[in-house]
């Protein structure tokens, strides 16, 4: 399960944690199997989040985005209240990475800021910052809506364990996480609502203040065809009031067509356009963490193998599956979509063919290097329709080519190790 937090896609492990045996020792593959719709996804930023949340009812604090220090100084109130400065990247761990400062005074808050915007956080360059009024936390609570297809419903998650990431409390207390699945017909049920906000809340009040934005949250999340919803952390103030202070919204790519103010918010990062890219090109790409790219026909052969990688001590780079087709420059622009990764420090070529014929990928893969200059090392595993024309054809490049996926991923591996070397 280890590579999978590396992702840093809430969504992924949240469902995770709905089908997943906490502890099992080969998870990853039907995980990231469970999940792969969840990624065609659009993502907003926290800001964005926010005004949906404020547009629904839900309480969250007062904010402003700006995207220079000039308008820091023009845009915040020298009001004498704490402020939270916060990097409004597509990322994960901003705190860990410096992109989340409290400030006292107008001036702390622009030196934040100063500070904060251009920062590199996770290979994402802060080009925006949020500056929220701080506020006093009693105690924090999660709550979260993702699609479980194991249930064929939205399903609602919410702890007491709020603040932190929600993936670790998966794995170490899944106990800690209430869960629900919502019928798809009858919805978000007032009695579910509060029998839900009560298990959280001791005092029949704020219960029903959590249980109304847990409504709100629902109704936000089916209006808009969003594919995840967080509050991370819903909190109670020392004043007992409840508000959001956080917030996630993903919504799925499909439905875009009819949520047109959705798609007005949409901030694409290099690494999301590349997905875009190459899902216009016929191919399912997404970028992980590693440093051994992948290229595999068909979705099921792409999982394993990057299960084999990292049973054997390597770490993906991304999940690449060129599909059926025996189209030579669908392998041209696949290897130009890998090779534009800087991490990248070798490549596994695992083609197993069917109705895709090996010897055609071959061609494909000699016209890419033929196009692309690289000393990036690349292993080749060819089984199945023209496997031995198409390992004939790649004798010519002096390209390494094995027999098994096993040879392939311990292959790779070794070719990694080299050249970072």
């Amino acid at each position: 399960m280890g590579w999978i937090k590396s992702i840093n896609i809430s969504a992924r492990i949240l469902f995770n944690s709905l089908t997943i045996s906490p502890g099992s020792k080969y998870n990853f593959t039907y995980s990231i199997y469970n999940n792969f719709e969840i990624l065609a996804r659009m993502k907003i930023h926290e800001y964005q989040a926010r005004n949906l949340f404020r547009k629904y009812g839900i309480p969250v604090p007062d904010a402003v985005v700006c995207h220079s220090v000039d308008e820091v100084e023009k845009n915040v109130p020298d009001d004498g209240k704490l402020k939270v400065v916060k990097a409004q990247v597509h990322a994960g761990g901003r705190g860990k990475a410096g992109g989340v400062k409290l400030a006292r005074t107008k001036a702390e808050v622009v030196e934040n800021a100063r500070q904060i915007l251009g920062m590199d956080i996770k290979g994402l360059t802060v080009e925006k910052v949020m500056v929220a009024d701080a506020v006093n936390i009693e105690k924090e609570f999660y709550v979260g809506l993702v699609n479980d297809r194991n249930s064929k419903s939205v399903t609602l998650m919410a702890s007491a364990e709020g603040g932190v990431e929600i993936e670790e409390v998966a794995k170490v207390s899944p106990e800690k996480i209430i869960k629900l699945s919502i019928d798809p017909l009858l919805g978000l049920m007032d009695f579910q609502a509060r029998a839900v906000a009560l298990q959280l809340f001791g005092e029949i009040m704020q219960a029903l203040a959590a249980a109304a934005i847990i409504k709100k949250l629902y109704k936000l999340y089916i209006d808009t065809d969003a594919s995840l919803a967080e509050i991370n952390p819903l909190v109670l103030t020392p004043e007992k009031e409840v508000c959001a202070i956080d917030g996630k919204m993903n919504f799925d790519d499909n439905a875009l067509f009819r949520q047109p103010e959705i798609l007005k918010m949409r901030d694409v990062s290099a690494n999301e356009q590349k997905e875009i890219d190459a899902n216009e090109k016929g191919l399912s790409y997404i970028k992980l963490d590693g440093n051994i790219g992948c290229m595999v026909n068909g979705a099921g052969l792409a999982m394993t193998t990057m299960d084999m990688i990292k049973l054997y001590g390597g770490e993906p780079a991304n999940f690449l599956d060129i599909g059926g087709s025996s189209n030579p420059k669908k392998v041209v622009e696949a290897m130009e979509i890998l090779l534009s990764d800087k991490h990248v420090t070798a490549v596994m070529i695992n083609i197993f063919g069917g109705i895709t014929r090996c010897d055609d990928v071959a061609r494909g893969l000699i016209a890419a290097l033929g196009q692309i200059k690289t000393e990036v090392p690349i292993v080749v595993r060819l089984s199945g329709t023209n496997a031995k024309e198409g390992l004939e054809l790649l004798k010519s490049t002096g390209l390494p080519t094995v027999n098994t996926m096993r040879e392939a991923a311990q292959k790779a591996i070794e070719l990694s190790k080299k050249s970072k070397a």
